[in-house]
């Protein structure tokens, strides 16, 4: 079964930096695109980056673009989310998504 494990979440102060990380299993990693979902405390998920299977073709949503900086490692099944400059407003659960299916998230904070 499809599994999407995610980490690197906790809490940075504004302008500081975390990486996050998306272990997936269950699936044959290399064919499928890959999203990092948010979601902020009250509000619905926002899509904030996807990209593509061979992972040379990247994409971001107009609120971190130039910040986050996704990538991943097909030999490793693992996709990353690396965020700089961070914001109280990037503050949320991060999700990894293929598809229909969605890890658990990992938590991030930013906050003075």
């Amino acid at each position: 079964q499809v599994q999407l494990l995610e980490s690197g979440g906790g809490l940075v102060q504004p302008g500081g930096s975390l990486r996050l990380s998306c272990a997936a299993s269950g699936f044959t990693f290399s064919r499928y695109t890959m999203s990092w979902v948010r979601q902020a405390p009250g509000k619905g998920p926002e899509w904030v980056s996807s990209i593509n299977n061979y992972g040379d073709s990247t994409h971001y949503a107009d609120s971190v673009k130039g910040r986050f900086t996704v990538s991943r490692d097909n030999a490793k099944n693992t996709v990353y989310l690396q965020m700089n400059s961070l914001k109280p407003e990037d503050t949320g659960v991060y999700y990894c998504r293929q598809g229909g299916y969605w890890g658990r998230g990992t938590q991030v904070t930013v906050s003075s």
